[in-house]
């Protein structure tokens, strides 16, 4: 997990010096994007069935695509 040191965020006070908004690199913007969206993926799935990681070798391995 990042800190908000590591993510470089700035924040926005109000008068009281209470936090009222937070300000932080587009950089860190899209990467927080892209992982809400990977966790929405992720939800989405998750009452798909499973496939064990043996099944997926062998597939692989019989079409072609994973040599031993």
């Amino acid at each position: 997990m990042l800190t908000s040191k590591q993510m470089d965020l700035q924040y926005i006070t109000d008068a009281s010096g209470k936090k009222t908004a937070v300000v932080l690199p587009i950089e860190k913007f899209q990467e927080l994007m892209e992982d809400l969206a990977d966790l929405a993926i992720a939800a989405e799935r998750y009452t798909e069935p499973t496939v064990s990681h043996a099944s997926v070798v062998a597939e692989l391995k019989r079409d072609g695509l994973l040599y031993n």
